[in-house]
């Protein structure tokens, strides 16, 4: 099997890009993570990619070049996706736009409900009694691109904002992977 070179993108623990490197070892997996890109030097989930030897860049998404030095990036290594895992930055227009291929995200919700930050604080407080993940296309709106995959779990009396991220996060590491071999095995 011919796999496809993808780069995750990170901002902290790296606990998704660690599940998608393990996956990636399976023979029938579609892809093969070739760069990591990181907006935070402390980030622990840089440790996985040194590791297992990914190359892997700190970039500071403040500076005009951004985007340009990251396309250049993804040109080096024939990056045709681009998986977003706790990537805490909004992507620009310009760079969705000019990377013209795919992008992917996970987001700790049934989107189109609870969308961008603080997640768990608003399915809390709104009383929600499901919730779970989704992975989805990346478009120029935020957490609004066609939905590939969702999991999801019913939401017991005593459980907070913890116990949410600790179920959510299980379901993450199923969800992403499934949704790569959607792409691949569907032509998303």
């Amino acid at each position: 099997m011919v796999k496809k070179n993808a780069c995750v993108f990170i901002s902290g623990r790296g606990s998704n890009l660690k599940n998608l490197i393990q996956r990636s070892r399976d023979y029938n997996f579609p892809i093969k993570i070739c760069l990591v890109v990181c907006n935070n030097r402390n980030a622990k989930g840089i440790n996985y990619a040194k590791k297992n030897s990914i190359p892997f860049v700190l970039v500071d998404s403040k500076f005009n070049n951004f985007d340009n030095k990251i396309l250049y990036l993804l040109k080096k290594y024939k990056i045709s996706l681009i998986c977003l895992a706790g990537y805490m930055k909004i992507i620009s227009k310009k760079f969705i736009n000019k990377f013209n291929k795919k992008i992917i995200n996970i987001h700790p919700s049934l989107l189109p409900k609870f969308k961008g930050l603080n997640t768990y604080s608003k399915i809390l407080k709104n009383n929600e009694k499901k919730t779970g993940c989704s992975v989805h296309f990346v478009t120029e709106k935020l957490d609004s691109g066609n939905i590939i995959v969702q999991k999801s779990f019913f939401i017991e009396k005593n459980d907070d904002e913890n116990n949410l991220r600790f179920k959510t996060q299980k379901l993450e590491y199923l969800a992403y992977p499934q949704a790569i071999i959607n792409i691949y095995r569907y032509n998303y």
